[in-house]
């Protein structure tokens, strides 16, 4: 089945969200990949999605906050949090574009915790902070693991003006609506839904980081294809739905 097309705009709403949340102050830089680099990480039914023959792995830091269950209010303290992802583009059999989360860096250990868990989702403790100066915004993340290998990572970007209209591979990369997950039993498909993504240029100023050769990614050999900013969007979250089962 051809992949469902790339769309702006939510294409179906999630009228009972498991999960309410915002993404604030988010910045996505991403790198060209060629696709059979990929298709060995993704769970079993998927394929890599490619936008012009071409897949990309996306390094996305942000603020996560006001996160809530059920429709329930905000969890205080524990909602509230940096996240660091290293993300990859896959598409299933239904055509369901998403995205395919190889790491997932948090600074609050219950979250991490519930997770792992409860989702299956790779997340890992870390230290993280998210600095705004002007227009300049500093991640930084290093993984609670001791040793001198610790996966970390060190991002700053200028924000640039608004972008009036995104190009079509800015559409793929930012607005993607669902997740894919190994879940328990199988891989499943989590969707979610959000307004437009305001979308900024932005300039990357300097990216240190091991995350996606930790994640079992090549290191980026040259500058990013995009690096784009958002100040951010409340983000509802569905339920997963099977997609395939384990046959053991």
């Amino acid at each position: 089945m051809h992949p469902t097309p790339i769309t702006p705009d939510a294409p179906a709403a999630v009228r009972s969200p498991l999960l309410t949340q915002r993404w604030l102050d988010l910045a996505f830089v991403h790198w060209a990949l060629d696709p059979a680099a990929v298709t060995p990480l993704l769970p079993h039914g998927l394929t890599a999605d490619t936008y012009d023959g071409v897949t990309y792995v996306g390094l996305v830091a942000f603020r996560m906050e006001k996160v809530g269950w059920l429709r329930l209010p905000p969890v205080p303290y524990f909602g509230s949090f940096p996240e660091t992802n290293v993300r990859l583009y896959s598409v299933d059999a239904y055509g369901r574009r998403g995205v395919v989360f190889r790491s997932m860096d948090a600074s609050r250990l219950v979250p991490v915790i519930l997770g792992r868990l409860g989702f299956r989702l790779p997340y890992r403790w870390s230290r993280m902070d998210v600095r705004a100066d002007g227009d300049t915004v500093t991640y930084n993340s290093s993984r609670h693991r001791p040793g001198t290998s610790r996966a970390r990572s060190r991002i700053v970007v200028r924000v640039g003006p608004p972008v009036p209209e995104p190009t079509g591979l800015e559409h793929f990369l930012t607005a993607r609506w669902g997740m894919h997950n190994a879940f328990s039993g199988g891989t499943g498909y989590l969707a979610n839904d959000h307004p437009r993504w305001p979308l900024h240029r932005a300039e990357l100023i300097t990216c240190e980081e091991n995350l996606l050769t930790a994640a079992g990614l090549p290191a980026p050999d040259g500058p990013p294809a995009s690096v784009l900013y958002s100040p951010g969007v409340p983000v509802r979250l569905g339920r997963p739905t099977a997609l395939t089962h384990n046959s053991s």
